[in-house]
Formats: structure tokens, sequence, C-alpha cells
């Protein structure tokens, strides 16, 4: 009986261990999401704080118009006139109903696009800006090899299942979202509740409300996103939200229940992390070495996603360039003079340039939680490529 109490606290205690030392693993196994696939990303960093099946190639459906739309507003065409081909007419599935050799506007277009997920819209945009269906595909797994998507592939611009080679993976359409929604009319129109839209067949206008429930009736912090739905893809979905000052990402696929999937890894993201500021702008403190004694700084903060235990674990290194002779000459010295880079766990999670002279602004500062017998581990001697 005394050994199988000893084994039991031995069991205990490693389970309590290990709770403490990995409390991401911990997070994410108490989250339960119905979709084959799920991802939550932080929009500015692209940290990953859940993930299931995240890499996994699947068919996506009406998310597919997300990069349908970039590609309409990058084009820089949005206030041009669109004359409807019977292509475009003839497109099955959801509708705009729009009619052969109706005009109406690219903006007003890429808006049905996003709002009731048109079909007929998509082929328009298509034929617009790429010129031809198939142009406008390449120009499509172009940028997706410009984003970083490496397990995408695009071969229309709705996302219905008319062939095998249409793909991605909740990890790409976050990288996807993460991009575009750098992009701020974007950002409006995925964010749009209702569009009105002038109808140049009949004598009244469009008036398209977003499908997308998590915007308009179920969670106060959604911003946008896209719905998706076919019968081989399932449901689909991609949600924005903000809270506070964490934007956050989220992308379920073949999800039976994806309004809460998202809204569930929504919450746990907002009662777990917070959004910190490791290293503000201005002069950095604590360099000892003559040179650059109080005579650095960073442009630019670095802020991150973390959880209260991993706040304890942001480990800073600064890397400095070794003083030169010729140095004596202060216009001799780079305006680049080193890097800061930064650690959570041992993984390198971001860093920052670090300039030779006075701040602007003296705000800059690294955040007290970080360890300072680590902060300003300076290694002189660095190459001036890093």
């Amino acid at each position: 009986m005394r050994l199988l109490y000893k084994a039991v606290l031995f069991i205990c205690t490693g389970t309590l261990l290990i709770s403490l030392y990995f409390p991401n693993r911990s997070t994410a196994s108490q989250m339960n999401v119905s979709a084959h696939s799920a991802i939550l990303m932080d929009e500015t960093t692209g940290r990953v704080m859940y993930e299931v099946n995240a890499h996994e190639k699947s068919r996506i459906a009406s998310i597919t118009k997300i990069m349908t739309a970039l590609l309409a507003i990058e084009s820089g065409q949005l206030d041009e006139t669109v004359t409807v081909s019977g292509n475009a007419f003839g497109t099955e599935g959801s509708s705009l109903f729009l009619k052969e050799g109706q005009k109406i506007k690219l903006e007003d277009l890429v808006y049905g696009l996003m709002l009731r997920s048109g079909n007929d819209a998509a082929v328009a945009i298509a034929e617009k800006v790429g010129g031809s269906v198939d142009g406008f595909v390449w120009m499509m797994n172009e940028k997706a090899k410009e984003i970083g998507m490496k397990n995408s592939h695009f071969s229309n611009p709705h996302g219905l299942d008319n062939t095998k080679d249409h793909y991605s993976t909740a990890y790409d359409m976050a990288l996807l979202t993460k991009y575009a929604m750098q992009n701020e009319t974007y950002a409006k129109i995925a964010g749009t509740k209702v569009h009105r839209a002038p109808n140049s067949t009949e004598d009244w206008d469009y008036v398209w409300k977003n499908k997308n429930k998590l915007l308009t009736q179920l969670y106060e912090y959604c911003t946008g996103g896209k719905t998706g739905y076919t019968k081989l893809a399932k449901r689909t979905l991609v949600t924005t939200a903000t809270k506070g000052d964490l934007d956050l990402i989220a992308v379920t696929l073949n999800g039976p229940d994806d309004w809460n999937d998202h809204i569930n890894m929504y919450e746990a993201a907002y009662k777990s992390y917070d959004s910190v500021e490791i290293v503000g702008t201005g002069d950095l403190k604590g360099i000892k070495q003559k040179t650059y004694k109080n005579k650095t700084y960073i442009k630019n903060a670095f802020v991150y996603p973390l959880t209260k235990k991993e706040k304890k674990k942001v480990k800073v290194d600064i890397k400095l360039l070794k003083p030169k002779k010729e140095w004596k000459d202060p216009e001799q010295i780079p305006e680049v003079v080193g890097k800061a880079y930064f650690y959570l766990d041992g993984k390198k999670i971001g860093a920052r340039s670090i300039f030779y002279g006075e701040a602007r602004e003296s705000s800059g500062r690294i955040s007290s939680f970080a360890s300072w017998f680590d902060l300003f581990k300076k290694v002189l001697g660095m190459s001036p490529n890093g």
C-alpha cells in the first residue's frame, strides 16, 4: 500500500512539473475544437498559440476568396468598371445573381465576394484583374509563394471543388490573412457587416449582409474574416479578432462547430496571453563599452504575446560590432552597429537592429521581467553582416 502511495505521488509530482514547465502545451491540450485542422495565430508577430493538423493539406472552399479579394485590391483598379461576362454569369454555387453584360464597379464586386461569397463575382474579378481566369490563377499562386504559403495551390478564384489541385492548410491561410490584414482596404471590407451597391440593370440597389455570424452576431471582438463550404471541403472559416492590444487570427478547416471553435480559441488566448513590450524605442541603457555607452538606440519596439510564466523566461542577447580605430572620427561609425536578439525558452522569437547615435525619443527600455544576467551579454567582434 505504501509503495502504491509513493508511486501515485511520484506520478502526480511528475505531471505537475511537466505542466509547470510546458504551460503552452497544457493550455493547448485543454482546448477542444470540432475542426479537423485548426490554428490560432497572433496577427502581429505570427506566433502560433494553438494548432491541430495545421500543416495538413485540405480543400478550403470559399476562404479561397481572401486571396481573390487581396489581388483585386492590390491591382489598384477598384474604381474601374467591370463588364460581367457569360463565363462569370454561368458560375455555379453561391451567387450575387449578376447578369451577363451587366456593368459593376470592381470595388463592389469585392464587397459582394467577401460578404456574400459570390462565385460569379470571383470569376468577374479574375477576368478583370488577371485578363482571364487562368491568368488570375497564376497570380494567385505567385502571391502564395511571395507570402510563404508552402503547402498551398490554387486552381480557381472561388474555391469550388472542380479540381483536386486546389488546396491549402490552416497555417497557410493564417499567413495569408496576416498579410491581408496589413492592407487597410482589405481589413475594412472583411470587417463590413452590410454593403449597398448600385445595380445597373434594375431600379433597386444591392444590399449585401455579411455571412460571418461571428462578426455580425456572435462575438463582439470579431473584426472580420471569410466563411466557406462545399460538400467535399465541409465548413471552413477564417476570422480575426481584437481585444485589448491582442490581434488574433483563427482558421478552421472541416469544422462542424466552427463558430464555437473560434470563440473558444479566442477566449482561451485572451485569458492566457498579454501583449508585452520586451524592448521599447529609444536609448539603449546598460552598455558600458566606451564607444557605445549612452550612444545606441532602438527605433522599433519589440512586442510579443506571452503568458505570465513565459515572461520570466525571456532572454535578450545584445551583439555589437567590434569598434575600429578609424571610429575615433564619429562620422566613420556605421548607422547600424549591432542587433538585439530575443529568446523564449532558448528559441529565438525576434530581433531588432541597434543604431548608433541619440534617439529622438528617449523612452526606450528593456522590460523589467527580462533576465538582466543574460540581457547585456555583449559579443564584441560581431561581423558587419551579423
